[in-house]
């Protein structure tokens, strides 16, 4: 199978990127403290620290994304709720920050932000939690009437759902 080690590689990629953003930030954080300059009356002291707040707690973000990467490889099954949370949200980052850098960095930025959304996408649909209870057969008590682990409450012999009947149409006058 291949969910796996693309679970492994993407949750290297977002310890790679989290390591990254934090050192990032707390580069310009320095420079912006050495230059000792303001930007529409800001205090550059505030600029430098709240670059360097800011980049390790966005690397720290990244940091906790991958962890949930790294016990979906480990595991090998799909994330829980706070860690599919995390990682539809390090997608969502991911698309935007592809937005944001193809404009401002170029395009070999974008490619690598759109790598790595590819990756968590793919690690979020290769661990589907959507294929359990329902791919049981029908009479092994793991379904209801129809067989598809709902309960429709249908009197037609658990041949499918109830009869829908059309609303009735409205006149005219």
């Amino acid at each position: 199978m291949v969910r796996r080690p693309v679970a492994w590689v993407a949750a290297i990629v977002l310890f790679v990127e989290a390591i990254g953003i934090a050192l990032l930030n707390w580069f310009l954080g320095v420079v912006v403290d050495r230059q000792d300059m303001s930007l529409a009356g800001l205090d550059s002291d505030m600029m430098s620290v709240s670059s360097k707040v800011g980049g390790l707690v966005f690397g720290l973000y990244f940091a906790v994304c991958g962890v949930a990467a790294l016990l979906v490889a480990v595991r090998d099954r799909a994330p829980g709720l706070f860690g599919r949370i995390l990682l539809i949200s390090a997608a969502v980052v991911h698309g935007l920050l592809g937005a944001f850098t193809v404009g401002l960095v170029g395009w070999g930025a974008f490619v690598f932000m759109m790598v790595a959304l590819g990756l968590i996408v793919f690690t979020l649909l290769a661990f589907d939690r959507g294929a359990g209870p329902a791919d049981a057969a029908p009479g092994d008590g793991a379904g209801g009437k129809d067989g598809t682990g709902g309960t429709n409450g249908d009197t037609n012999g658990g041949t499918g759902g109830s009869p829908i009947t059309a609303p009735p149409t409205p006149s005219a006058s």
